[in-house]
Parts: structure tokens; C-alpha cells; sequence
């Protein structure tokens, strides 16, 4: 996706995104973006969500909860013991 938009830069330096280019996207009021500057030109990029990302990513561990409760209790006993 290769757009030109002509934004302006208005008081106390804000700018605001074109509604369709937020829209395209996918960025929301409240999200964050990272600003780079390389040379004279500013790089913005969409930090996603990490939660979004939790729910939306494929899983590739599987473990039931009987299994990760006796691995926490494996390191509970091993911090125990190291700290005895």
C-alpha cells in the first residue's frame, strides 16, 4: 500500500492522521505508534496490541492446566530447596 497524503502540523505540534488512512490501517484512538526519524523524513509504524496479539496468534504450546500446575509446583519445591 504506497499513499501520499499532505497533513499539517497544528498547535503544540500535533498532527492527525486522515480518518481512511487510520481506517486502512487498522489504528484506533488510544493506540500507540513508534516515531523514527531517518534523515528528514518521520517513520511512523503501528505497535500492535500485545493482548490483541495474544488472543490472535496461533498457539503452538499445548498443555493442559493439570501439567502447568505440577511444573509450578517442580519450581516451587526447587526455589525452596535453593533457598534453604
Amino acid at each position: 500500500m504506497s499513499q501520499r497524503i499532505i497533513i499539517r502540523v497544528c498547535k503544540k505540534g500535533a498532527i492527525y492522521l486522515p480518518r481512511k488512512i487510520m481506517r486502512d490501517m487498522g489504528i484506533s484512538e488510544g493506540d500507540y505508534l513508534l516515531v523514527r526519524i531517518k534523515g528528514n523524513k518521520l517513520i511512523m509504524e503501528v505497535i500492535p496490541d500485545p493482548f490483541l496479539l495474544a488472543v490472535k496468534t496461533k498457539k503452538w504450546a499445548k498443555t493442559t492446566v493439570e501439567e502447568f500446575e505440577r511444573e509450578s509446583e517442580i519450581e516451587q519445591e526447587q526455589t525452596l530447596e535453593s533457598n534453604s
